[in-house]
């Protein structure tokens, strides 16, 4: 049964012994600005505190509830499951109880905070940004960031980041994901080494063992995107050894157009290439195989109207990716 303490916040955790008092309702600001912001120090900005004074405010909320809010680290802090429990049942009153006191400040005079995204190097470069640039042209502050999808989760839930473009969707609830895009994979070569296999009929006649003996360059020594695509279309485990790994597909298309070997990528990143004869599609199955990519959100970044702008303009966008 949960209970009620004096101040009539039921079910905050807080030991009946703990004394009331007006500090209550300060920590609990102060923590919804640590929850959203993702740092304390973030926070006493937002706050015009100093961080030893969020630190102490954190640290007697903590107390007073009997269980630990965040946890430190490297940059920023992360919520504890707890934290995120309390957070979602004060943010509502609060936010109302601000907007009734005054204590919200205008959006038109509010300072511009940047938007922090990240995301796959190759689909920030070619998609995401290009489709950003009209909101930079108009005052957005965007600090973009690339990496791998796993840490790049890790940073969004330690708060270094607002959003994250990820290829695959985050595991829990804690974050919010809408799916972006699809991306298609496609086996492609030079010219001179699609005749080499004899041509997208040989291997739709004999089956991908037509490949053998021609170099592959890939993403990384494990062949992800590679074995992926074997197993979809051609239904068995890849038997190859990358020639060349560059932990970049800008990297992999281009030592591919430069005669270096076949490879599998993504259609959107190989198209013009395509297009113009650079490349050979190596096969066109009925069922190409296809990856999702999300747009992840961090509970709290709503704070800051330029993610929502961000969001959606990245949702329209993306209808035509």
């Amino acid at each position: 049964m949960r209970n009620k303490d004096p101040d009539g916040f039921a079910g905050l955790g807080r030991p009946a012994d703990a004394p009331p008092g007006p500090a209550d309702l300060n920590l609990l600001r102060t923590f919804l600005a640590v929850h959203r912001s993702g740092s304390f120090t973030a926070a006493a900005r937002l706050l015009g505190l100093s961080q030893p004074t969020v630190t102490a405010q954190m640290r007697s909320l903590e107390r007073q509830v009997g269980r630990g809010l965040f946890e430190r680290l490297p940059r920023g802090v992360a919520p504890s499951p707890y934290a995120d429990e309390l957070a979602a049942r004060v943010v509502a009153p609060l936010d109302a109880l601000a907007e009734v006191t005054g204590d919200t400040v205008p959006a038109g005079q509010r300072p511009a905070d940047p938007v922090h995204l990240a995301g796959p190097a190759e689909l920030m470069c070619l998609r995401v940004l290009p489709a950003l640039a009209p909101l930079v042209a108009d005052g957005l502050l965007l600090r973009a960031a690339t990496g791998l999808t796993d840490p790049l989760l890790d940073e969004l839930r330690a708060g270094r980041h607002d959003l994250v473009v990820a290829t695959a969707r985050p595991r829990g609830r804690a974050l919010s994901a809408v799916p972006l895009m699809d991306e298609e994979f496609v086996l492609t070569a030079a010219p001179h080494w699609a005749a080499e296999a004899g041509g997208p009929e040989e291997l739709a006649a004999r089956g991908p063992d037509v490949l053998h003996g021609l170099p592959l360059v890939t993403y990384a020594e494990d062949l992800p995107i590679a074995r992926r695509y074997w197993r979809h279309v051609f239904g068995r485990r890849l038997d190859h050894r990358a020639a060349v790994t560059v932990p970049d597909l800008r990297g992999v298309l281009a030592a591919v157009v430069a005669g270096a070997g076949f490879s599998v990528l993504p259609r959107y990143l190989c198209a013009a290439e395509l297009a113009s004869g650079a490349l050979v599609e190596l096969y066109a199955p009925e069922d190409p195989p296809i990856n999702t990519a999300y747009l992840v959100q961090r509970p709290g970044s709503a704070v800051n109207p330029q993610v929502a702008r961000v969001r959606d303009l990245l949702i329209e966008a993306a209808r035509a990716w």
